[in-house]
Formats: C-alpha cells, sequence, structure tokens
C-alpha cells in the first residue's frame, strides 16, 4: 500500500495519467452567465487561487477551459454538480451535470472548450467536477475524436445496507457500466478498467474482491473524515496504491464519505507529455504541436473561445453527424 495526499490534481497508475478535482463554491450567475459578483484580484485568464471559494481558471467572463487543443488521449469528466458545457472544433456540442460522464477520445486532435456556466440568477451554482486523463495506447493515438455521453439515468448505482456504488466503467459484481468510447483502452474488458464512485454512509462497511495479477488499483478518498482501509485508518484526502491481489475491505468513520476507485492494466508503453499532447515519444509531441500550428485541429467553428450554450437549454448532446440527444 502506497499512501499520498490529494492537492487540486491527483495521481493516478498507468493507464490513467492524472485526475483534476474541481470544487468551487460559484456565486449567482449573471446575464452572461458568469459570477454576479466583482472580478477585481483575480488573475483572469489564469485564475486557480480559489479566492472566495471559486476559480474562473482560464475564463475571463464565465468559469471555465477555453478552447484548447488535445491529441492522443481521453478525457473522462464527472460532472457531480452543476454544469458542464462543451463545444469542440468537429463541431459537436452538449451541456451536461449532476451526475453525468462525458467520454471524449481526443485521438489524432481535437479542440475543444469546457465552460461552467453559472445558470442560476437566484441562488448559488456550486459546482464539483472529476476530470480522468485516460491514456491511449500506441496503435490508437491516431485514430479519429470521438465523444459519447454517460447521462445519470444510463449508470448503473446499487445500492446496499448504507453503501452506493456509482459504476461509470467496467463491471461490479454481474452489472456492467455503459459500454465506453469505442477505441478506448477500457473498451476491451480483458484491460480491466473499472472506474467507480464509492458513497458510505456513518459506520458503512463494504467489501470488493480481488482483481487479477498485473492489474493496478487505486482508491482516492476525497470526502469524510476517517476511513478503514483493509488494516489501516485514513483521513480524508487520501489516495492509496493498493495490492489488488487482495480483497479491499472499507469501514467507514462516523461522518458519510465519498471514494473513487480506479483500476486498469497498465498500457505499459513509454509517456511524453507536453500541456495538451500526450504520445510515446519527445518527436511526437514535437509533431503534435507542429501539426496543430498547421491544422488547429480543424479549426474553431464557434463565435467565441469561452462558447457556451443558452441559459434554457437542457441537457444534451449535438454529435459531429449532427445527431441529437436532449435529456430534459
Amino acid at each position: 500500500m502506497t499512501k499520498f495526499p490529494l492537492g487540486p490534481t491527483w495521481q493516478t497508475q498507468d493507464p490513467f495519467l492524472f485526475c483534476a478535482y474541481h470544487l468551487d463554491h460559484y456565486p449567482k450567475g449573471n446575464d452572461e452567465m458568469g459570477p454576479a459578483t466583482p472580478l477585481d484580484g483575480r488573475n483572469l485568464g489564469s485564475d486557480f487561487e480559489s479566492k472566495d471559494g471559486w476559480r474562473m481558471y482560464h475564463g475571463t467572463k464565465i468559469p471555465g477551459f477555453p478552447y484548447h487543443p488535445h491529441r492522443g488521449f481521453e478525457t473522462v469528466t464527472l460532472a457531480n454538480k452543476g454544469y458542464c458545457d462543451h463545444s469542440d472544433s468537429l463541431g459537436a456540442a452538449g451541456r451536461f451535470g449532476n451526475g453525468d460522464v462525458q467520454w471524449m477520445t481526443a485521438g489524432i486532435g481535437v479542440q475543444h472548450s469546457e465552460m461552467f456556466p453559472l445558470l442560476h440568477t437566484h441562488k448559488d451554482n456550486p459546482l464539483e467536477l472529476l476530470q480522468l486523463w485516460l491514456n491511449l495506447p500506441r496503435a490508437k493515438k491516431f485514430v479519429q475524436p470521438h465523444f459519447k455521453m454517460l447521462w445519470k439515468e444510463t449508470i448503473p448505482e446499487l445500492k446496499d445496507n448504507g453503501v452506493q456504488i456509482k459504476l461509470i466503467a467496467g463491471t461490479y459484481k454481474t452489472q456492467k457500466a455503459p459500454s465506453a468510447a469505442p477505441d478506448s483502452w477500457a473498451s476491451d474488458e480483458n484491460n480491466h478498467v473499472r472506474i467507480m464512485i464509492i458513497r458510505l454512509e456513518p459506520q458503512a462497511a463494504l467489501e470488493i474482491d480481488s482483481i487479477p495479477t498485473g492489474i493496478n488499483r487505486s482508491l482516492y478518498f476525497f470526502e469524510g473524515d476517517s476511513l478503514g482501509v483493509n488494516n489501516t485508518t485514513v483521513q480524508s484526502l487520501t489516495g492509496l496504491y493498493l495490492n489488488g491481489e487482495a480483497a479491499l475491505q472499507l469501514r467507514n468513520g462516523e461522518k458519510e464519505s465519498r471514494i473513487l476507485i480506479l483500476e486498469g492494466r497498465p498500457i505499459g508503453e513509454p509517456v511524453a507529455k507536453y500541456g495538451p499532447f500526450v504520445m510515446n515519444t519527445d518527436q511526437e509531441i514535437r509533431e503534435a504541436m507542429r501539426d496543430y500550428g498547421k491544422t488547429q485541429f480543424g479549426g474553431w467553428p464557434w463565435p467565441v473561445a469561452e462558447q457556451v450554450h443558452d441559459r434554457d437549454r437542457g441537457r444534451f448532446a449535438l454529435f459531429p453527424d449532427g445527431s441529437l440527444e436532449e435529456m430534459d
């Protein structure tokens, strides 16, 4: 067992690259869906200081991440509270939140924006979002970009004796999660990729079976007070790399807890990273930068960098082929 503290970004094991955790207590929204409060004293364009309990990130009017490129990996975005507006260079778009998950394969290259519209003008707009970067193997680095939605209505939730398990990827007992993006490392069941968020009521206990040899298992205890993990007690905001060949026994403390579990077979290839690009060699990183400079990965078809959708629009996904999913 390896133990480490959790900050804004969480270290992960292959096949995952890292997890970014966003918790922002946004105020009421204004007419532009930004904060209805002065932005004085913030380093707009790069605001990560959590002043007053929230950040603008790279947004200048609306919190979030205006258009930026990616190549060579996937993002799996868990929008637990609040909303995220997606727009990309393929003309795809969407709004998801309050339990939805977006799975995006960057592949050969895509630009996208991830903005956090403050839809409510008469009450606060809390946001909690986790974004996992899941690597692609060499053979899949140049697949065509793809995104799909795992709407909260389709994600299994198992409840029993004070335990709730939200199964985002993989299989738990006989229950299967929705399928991953088609070119994902997670799309092959032999890679045993599993993503779960577990909620434990006070004093609740759970045992998770062992997993095959060679599969990485990580635990992220991000809300609660104390948690018994096998024979060790850990405090909140602790991460653990675990031996998956043994069963995992959890016993919660006196407060409700939430835990993220990540599992998967390592890809086991060299990783070269530079900002938004993840390849196998430094030469491929240079090629990615050159390709982006030449093509802009299709350009930006939207009117502004901080693209958001109409305030009154419900959850939806518009795909590059023009097909549309609307949830509410």
